[in-house]
């Protein structure tokens, strides 16, 4: 029996709480339940954590046997910090004073002269994961929900309550920092296994109970092993930041992304004394919420979530999908549906074709799913199906085979009679209106476009096109499809080259042209790089396919002269040599990465100007994609284009980076 504590309590006139409830059973365990007030997630918000400070008072002046931390949403534990209230400030001085105050509400809950028990369930991420590491003891459910790490950095920052300093002195500096670094949300297995959690629980009473006992004995964590405590020593710091730090170079250069590398130069200066190590984390935070990269992170979060929305509210429940057409698209399409729990027939002409797209589905499950009943489960849910038999069980079937229109039309018609009445009837046509595919088919209506991009395992996006015949409930289900499958449905409008390739084909056949010209396509790529696209466009021609490159230049080619560009396709074409997928294009390809020269001139104004050539025709079809409503708005294009294309994420955009450009007089 639990009974509430005593409105009557040691600190006069207490506030009322808006976000906290506390309870008191019978064995003198406090239950402090985390329930922020007209919100269906907890965030931690400047109120919800003054009100944490109010609740140390009351537990200060009437301490419990013990403590058990727990939240009051279903299925979440706390995902963080409330971003919204990031973009309030405007000045270092005033987050570091913020940060500040968390460090002494934080550290004043930590120091309860009793026993705290955290019992976590869904996501605990950032500022939750911080707070529960102010707990004696960690427990978790164990189910694939319960993600549990520090992905500060991917928003331009990086732990700001402490959590730099506890997870490291629980961890000790290596593992600590790989999991700042890396922004990984791990599974409660795997943060059990590497001692960031102390308990596995079952569902929510297995958890309660655990949590219980926990803080009945008293249960604090271990003290970390030796080899984690000498990692934090000052000899193994100044070695092992500097392998961080080239590691962190490889993936994310420090003008773009700053965070990382303040975080290791945090850890390696000033973890050795506990104090100023939480001052530093203020001041350094502090800097960073305020730089252009965080801003620009932050609103890539917001879009992000857009996008997820887009998903959500919609009656369109998937469980099986047949895809026609076993080549890299069709197959990588096929394979991405079953890792994520569906049901898939893949259908072609022969069984050979579909044999080599089961082979690549089984690389990447082994990948994935790494343990051999989990990838012998995801096999038997891809099948092979020559004669389409599952079409008419499907509730998604998408048409992915040659980018040709009669061949496309031919196809769309003689699935159109099998389908079920609400299926999902889509192509992932690159470029090809809908509105002419679908005049072979009785019910034009039915037909949308579902548009992954290349390598699928990867790309984060797809275009749910819908043409002008496309019937609305079929838009939504396409969308429905997307969060499916983990992944960012974009609803565009059906015109040539939809969002993604329209933009990209200007900025792709620049480049041919400077290729032409006779610029070293190192140096191309590498002006592209340091402007903070992820490959250059020349990589970019080489992974996408040349021979996709040529077609998709041609149907968007309109009255401009591309002859000396597609001259030089062509003859790469003609020998066989179509980019990453044959093993050779403008780079020779081995295991799926590019082998280049440096580039011959690294002056950065020199690829500051080539850059900007580059990316003038790229910017200029944003501006005309969304002038001619291919999406409904600006914030639609920027994500579309970020996660379509990978365009400078701390850059917010190329329609924010349009704006702040011209905001500031550049241009």
């Amino acid at each position: 029996m639990l009974t509430t504590i005593a409105p009557v309590t040691p600190v006069p006139d207490a506030p009322p709480l808006r976000h906290w409830r506390l309870v008191r059973d019978l064995d003198d365990i406090v239950w402090l339940t985390i329930d922020r007030e007209g919100e269906s997630v907890n965030t931690l918000g400047e109120a919800l954590i003054a009100e944490l400070d109010t609740v140390c008072g009351l537990l200060e002046a009437a301490p419990p046997a013990a403590l058990i931390l727990i939240s009051g949403k279903p299925g979440g534990f706390i995902a963080g910090a409330d971003i919204r209230e990031f973009s309030g400030f405007t000045r270092s001085a005033d987050v570091s004073e913020k940060i500040r105050q968390g460090h002494a509400v934080f550290a004043r809950f930590e120091q309860l002269p009793f026993s705290k028990v955290a019992a976590v369930d869904g996501f605990c991420l950032g500022g939750g994961l911080e707070l529960a590491l102010c707990c004696d003891w960690i427990v978790a459910t164990d189910k694939p929900e319960t993600r549990i790490g520090l992905p500060e950095v991917q928003l331009g920052i990086f732990p700001g309550l402490g959590g730099t300093v506890r997870v490291t002195e629980r961890l000790g500096g290596l593992a600590g920092m790989e999991l700042m670094l890396s922004a990984r949300m791990l599974r409660a297995r795997a943060a059990k296994s590497m001692g960031l959690i102390d308990a596995l629980a079952g569902e929510q009473p297995d958890l309660r109970w655990a949590a219980r006992k926990a803080a009945l004995q008293g249960r604090k964590r271990a003290r970390s092993g030796l080899p984690a405590r000498l990692s934090n020593l000052a000899p193994a710091r100044r070695v092992l930041a500097g392998v961080m730090a080239k590691k962190a170079r490889a993936k994310a250069r420090p003008e773009h992304y700053p965070a990382p590398y303040a975080l290791i130069d945090l850890w390696r200066d000033h973890r050795g004394d506990r104090a100023a190590m939480f001052e530093h984390e203020a001041r350094a935070v502090g800097e960073l919420m305020v730089s252009p990269a965080a801003g620009g992170l932050r609103r890539v979060f917001h879009l992000m979530e857009r996008l997820k929305e887009g998903a959500k509210g919609i009656d369109f429940p998937v469980r099986r999908v047949h895809v026609v057409g076993a080549g890299v698209m069709g197959g990588d399409i096929a394979a991405w549906c079953v890792l994520q729990g569906l049901e898939v027939t893949l259908q072609d002409r022969a069984e050979s074709y579909i044999e080599a797209a089961r082979e690549r589905a089984l690389k990447l499950f082994r990948r994935r799913l790494k343990k051999k009943p989990a990838v012998d489960a995801a096999m038997a849910r891809l099948r092979s199906d020559v004669a389409g038999e599952g079409v008419s069980r499907a509730d998604v079937v998408i048409e992915a085979i040659i980018e040709d229109l009669s061949a496309k039309q031919t196809l769309l018609s003689e699935l159109e009679p099998k389908l079920r009445p609400a299926a999902v009837l889509a192509t992932n046509t690159s470029a090809l209106p809908l509105e002419s595919l679908a005049t072979a088919l009785r019910e034009p209506q039915r037909l949308i476009g579902l548009h992954f991009f290349n390598p699928v395992a990867k790309m984060p996006l797809l275009e749910v096109v819908r043409g002008e015949q496309s019937a609305a409930q079929y838009v939504d289900a396409g969308l429905a499809f997307a969060g499916a499958i983990n992944r960012f449905g974009l609803p565009v409008k059906s015109s040539p080259g939809f969002l993604v390739n329209r933009v990209l084909a200007p900025y792709l056949m620049e480049a041919m042209r400077c290729l032409s010209e006779g610029l070293d396509k190192v140096q191309i790529d590498a002006a592209a790089v340091q402007f903070g696209m992820p490959m250059g466009p020349v990589e970019l021609a080489d992974t996408v396919g040349l021979d996709v490159c040529v077609k998709v230049a041609e149907t968007l080619a309109g009255d401009q002269d591309l002859s000396a560009q597609k001259a030089l396709l062509d003859e790469l074409i003609i020998n066989g040599n179509l980019g990453r997928k044959s093993g050779q294009g403008f780079y020779r390809w081995k295991d799926g990465k590019a082998l280049k020269d440096k580039p011959a001139n690294t002056d950065a104004a020199a690829l500051e100007g080539l850059a900007e050539r580059l990316l003038q025709p790229f910017l200029a079809e944003c501006e005309a994609c969304l002038a001619d409503g291919v999406v409904s708005d600006a914030d639609l294009l920027d994500a579309g284009i970020i996660f379509g294309t990978g365009f400078a994420p701390f850059r917010g955009g190329p329609m924010h980076y349009l704006s702040t450009r011209r905001s500031s007089g550049e241009v």
